[in-house]
């Protein structure tokens, strides 16, 4: 599989990192078009692959075109890549809101997929959500599992609008995290522990939980139940959470992301 990439950024570097590291691809099948130099050279000198600021020339006889820019950088790489790609290539885009028919517009191109990978991908432990247009063919809907499960996990979706919900929940849900953590820890310290010890606490109790809640076949209600003895502190503390209307901010949050989404996409 040969491959090119529209942005050397953040994301566009995870991915090539993980699949060089789990050699599905070569640096020579590479081919990574950026407008910085100073990510150009840092790229070529780490990892060995081929860099340009020509996007039209990064997709020269590539199998797979990854658009990992910044959705303000659509319009103008579209413009870029109009009628240059051919049939047996398919297109990647993994930036939040942008639509396919955009793209398939844009790109004068009809095989195209639409991603949303969450900000875990970067260590290779994502999930994405994804769907394709008709015209994208079996094989290469292999080669963008092959993409995509670099990653982490991958679930397709066969109708785009699935995505502003993926969106909404696993795009957002890494930063939902981080905000309970945040909370739990300024918690932490308010009844007395040092922000370190506080720190190391809640970070295993959340790696500990998402692990077994991945190794059980219980739901999370019945793990919860099982920490939960009557009268006891966890029961105590739920009912605070209750009585605040956790669940519905929750849903709450969810649905303001999810049109939020679909605002985004137009």
């Amino acid at each position: 599989m040969k491959i090119a990439f529209i942005g050397g950024g953040t994301m566009g570097e995870a991915i090539l990192a993980a699949l060089l590291e789990k050699k599905r691809i070569i640096p020579s099948s590479v081919c990574i078009s950026d407008v910085s130099k100073e990510r150009r050279d840092y790229i070529s000198g780490r990892y060995g692959v081929l860099v340009t600021d020509d996007n039209k020339k990064a997709t020269e006889g590539k199998d797979v075109i990854v658009l990992a820019i910044k959705p303000q950088q659509f319009g103008d790489v579209l413009s870029d890549l109009k009628g240059s790609l051919l049939s047996s290539q398919v297109v990647i885009s993994i930036a939040a809101g942008i639509r396919i028919q955009t793209m398939t517009r844009g790109l004068g191109h009809s095989r195209v997929v639409r991603a949303m990978p969450n900000t875990p991908a970067q260590i290779g432990q994502g999930i994405t959500g994804w769907t394709a247009t008709p015209g994208v063919t079996d094989l290469q809907k292999e080669h963008t599992r092959t993409v995509l499960t670099a990653m982490g996990k991958e679930i397709y979706f066969q109708k785009e609008e699935s995505l502003d919900m993926v969106t909404a929940i696993s795009g957002s849900g890494p930063a939902y995290f981080f905000f309970f953590a945040e909370a739990l820890t300024a918690a932490a310290v308010n009844i007395g522990l040092s922000p370190e010890d506080a720190g190391e606490l809640i970070l295993q109790t959340m790696l500990g939980a998402a692990r077994l809640l991945e190794k059980s076949a219980k739901p999370p209600a019945e793990l919860r139940r099982n920490v939960t003895s009557k009268s006891g502190t966890t029961e105590r503390a739920i009912q605070v959470f209750e009585a605040g209307g956790f669940n519905h901010i929750v849903d709450a949050a969810v649905k303001a992301a999810l049109e939020r989404a679909k605002e985004l996409g137009g």
